[in-house]
């Protein structure tokens, strides 16, 4: 029971597995995060939206906690995050970046849910550490799957910069303004800071997931190797209720950290998309009384 909760190998339950043919738990995984995040946010949004008018002054109110709690999360985001960034983009990109935050968060928190070894004490306890199931783990720390949403965010970051700025705007803010001299330089460096961005965003994501994970999975197997060094379940048991009561506070932490991880992908995505907009108060400054301010020396 005890190896079937713990393995000797800390990354074994973050490591992606075959379900049947090319099939992987981790796919699984992302398409049940997606069908989960897509009934709470439809009935959050059903309980947000106004009610009938003979329900009085009670049609303005959120029904139920979690839609009351998505609806509080939203509207920091919208109001402290993305609309002091985007600004008249806001309802542009909302949609993307709160679909961003939520997927994220949705597939971090399913990894705390530990369905995977419920999985392993059904399907039997032997020594193997192939055992079958189908669902279960987390998704984010697969570095496959940080890269694809930091590919998604590095098409919408370029598609921003096109739109906004245009052709020639777009290549201009390579340059940032550097002399004809510089070019060679400047060129090079900016063309690589576009993809290391997203690339940024995926290995800090990854990274954080499988840290938090593995520190779980090693607390989870000190009373293993205790019972494999020692032979003796009582300074076995004892080792693993000190490592429980440690893995409590690593818990809430980790519920911390996958909130935090879904905001900054999705905020630090809304700061490169911020940068690739084109915003008139610095042209209607300079164009004021149609003088241009003074260059101080």
């Amino acid at each position: 029971m005890l190896h079937l909760l713990a393995s000797d190998n800390p990354i074994h339950h973050i490591t992606d597995k075959p379900v049947t043919g090319s099939v992987t738990l981790h796919m699984v995984t992302l398409v049940v995060a997606m069908m989960v995040g897509l009934a709470v946010l439809l009935r959050a949004a059903s309980a947000i939206k106004t009610g009938k008018e003979d329900l009085g002054t009670d049609r303005h109110l959120t029904r139920g906690r979690l839609s009351q709690l998505i609806e509080v999360i939203s509207m920091y985001l919208i109001e402290n995050a993305i609309r002091p960034v985007l600004r008249e983009d806001t309802k542009r990109y909302l949609p993307f970046l709160l679909s961003l935050f939520f997927f994220i968060l949705t597939c971090n928190l399913l990894g705390l849910i530990p369905m995977l070894d419920v999985q392993h004490v059904i399907t039997g306890f032997n020594d193997s550490e192939e055992r079958w199931a189908i669902f279960g783990g987390t998704a984010t720390p697969n570095l496959a799957v940080t890269l694809a949403l930091g590919l998604i965010s590095f098409v919408v970051i370029q598609y921003q910069g096109f739109r906004s700025l245009g052709i020639k705007g777009w290549a201009s803010h390579l340059t940032g303004g550097a002399p004809l001299y510089l070019l060679p330089i400047m060129l090079p460096v900016e063309l690589l800071g576009l993809f290391i961005k997203p690339v940024a965003l995926a290995i800090r994501l990854f990274a954080n997931m499988v840290a938090g994970h593995t520190l779980m999975a090693v607390l989870a197997s000190f009373g293993t190797m205790a019972l494999a060094g020692t032979q003796s379940w009582l300074a076995s048991g004892s080792i693993s209720l000190i490592s429980i009561i440690a893995a409590v506070p690593v818990t809430f932490l980790e519920v911390f950290v996958a909130f935090l991880q879904a905001f900054i992908f999705m905020f630090l995505t809304t700061v490169f998309i911020g940068q690739m907009t084109h915003h008139h108060e610095h042209d209607e400054h300079e164009s004021h009384d149609g003088v241009a301010p003074a260059t101080a020396h």
